[in-house]
This record gives structure tokens, sequence and C-alpha cells, in this order.
């Protein structure tokens, strides 16, 4: 039975990055605190940034190893972007396989987010948009 149990654990943990709110399979009822994939905690901590300035966040990838993060408005001039931080890929392509293009509603660290992730091109660069509006 231990062996059961600690293979749906490992499970559970294997998909925990894809989950916005995670509950052990012994506590269904979610009674513990929670544990929020690091970058889910990164991007509802940009999300908050972008609702202060009604602006999105915009991700780019300049080199192989490190995102960038700009708040501004994808559409208008690349100049106008913000940069406010910088982020590991990993961190990034967490993200990605955390959320999904299109509208998401999910819940992270007890607060509830909706926003759209798309996709578009900035300056000759791909990009990632996460909008509240």
């Amino acid at each position: 039975m231990m062996a059961a149990r600690k293979t749906a654990q490992e499970r559970h943990m294997a998909n925990q990055a894809r989950e916005a709110k995670v509950t052990d399979d012994d506590n269904p009822a979610g009674n513990r605190p929670e544990q929020v994939p690091e970058s889910l905690q990164t991007l509802a901590g940009y999300i908050e940034r972008s609702l202060d300035g009604a602006m999105s966040v915009v991700m780019m990838r300049h080199t192989t190893d490190v995102c960038t993060v700009y708040l501004g408005d994808p559409e208008g001039a690349s100049e106008e972007l913000k940069q406010i931080g910088a982020i590991s890929t990993s961190v990034a392509n967490d993200m990605l396989a955390s959320t999904s293009s299109g509208a998401n509603s999910m819940e992270i660290g007890g607060q509830a987010y909706r926003f759209t992730r798309s996709f578009t091109e900035i300056a000759g660069s791909a990009a990632v948009v996460f909008s509240t509006a």
C-alpha cells in the first residue's frame, strides 16, 4: 500500500507545475498551506504590477537563458515598453506550461486571477503577452 501511495504522490508532484492550486492526495480538502510553483508566483507578481497601470505583461527572450519582462502596450511603440525584470528561461517555460493560450482563470496563492495569454511580434522578436483587460 505504501508503494501505491508513493506513486500517487509522485504523480501529483509531477503535475504540480500545471496546477494553480495544489493539494496533497492525502488531504483533498486542502487544509495545508498551498505549494504554488515559483513560475506562478512570479506571474502573479507581474500581473499585480500590470493591474496598477492597466498595462500588459510582455515577455521576450533575447538570449537563450533569460527572458526579459516588460509592462506596456504590446501594440504600441516598442520603445514605450518599460523593462521591469528578467527571469530564467526555465521559469518562463514553466509559466507557459502552467497557462494556456487564450483565456485563463486560476487561483494563485489564494488570489483569483483572470487573464489572457497571447503571442505577438515586437520589433522583429516573438513575445508572449499576459493581459488582464
